[in-house]
């Protein structure tokens, strides 16, 4: 294998490894039960949370990866223009393959920006369904739950 196929070997590796934002798998907080809420009725109410927070968030792993490859191929294609201005066909490999790495690194503090911020967004929905359910989220004082009706006394 030639340095030319080595150098756009490792510029590929980079581009394609460089999506590495992922779709939450869970929420990142705690909520509880509410008060006198059975524990069978709280898992019903987080699979439906979980469920509704993905709907939310849903894409927005794809679309953060597909900006941090396309910074990656940015830097791939201008180190490699620059390559071939400074050295010709070996110098456009080498400078393909720096530009990857170099792209990839560039994308690389977006790429976690953008997976903390989904992960931010998928919680919020998470704690909105599950407060809205009467569930104990943390931050926020347990939803009131209705008094029982008072027993009624007998009709004369």
């Amino acid at each position: 294998m030639t340095i030319k196929h080595k150098m756009w070997l490792v510029a590929i590796t980079c581009i394609v490894t460089a999506g590495c934002v992922s779709q939450p798998v869970g929420p990142a907080v705690a909520v509880m039960p509410g008060p006198n809420k059975p524990f069978i009725v709280f898992e019903q109410d987080d699979a439906l949370c979980r469920r509704y927070a993905g709907q939310q968030v849903a894409g927005g792993a794809r679309e953060a990866n597909a900006a941090t490859v396309g910074t990656a191929a940015v830097g791939t294609a201008l180190g490699a223009g620059l390559g071939a201005a400074v050295g010709g066909g070996q110098g456009a490999a080498v400078g393909a393959g720096t530009g990857a790495i170099a792209g990839t690194a560039v994308g690389a503090a977006p790429a976690q920006q953008s997976q903390w911020n989904l992960q931010r967004q998928y919680d919020i929905a998470y704690m909105q369904c599950m407060y809205a359910r009467g569930n104990q989220v943390p931050g926020f004082a347990a939803p009131a739950v209705p008094a029982p009706p008072a027993p009624s006394s007998p009709r004369p």
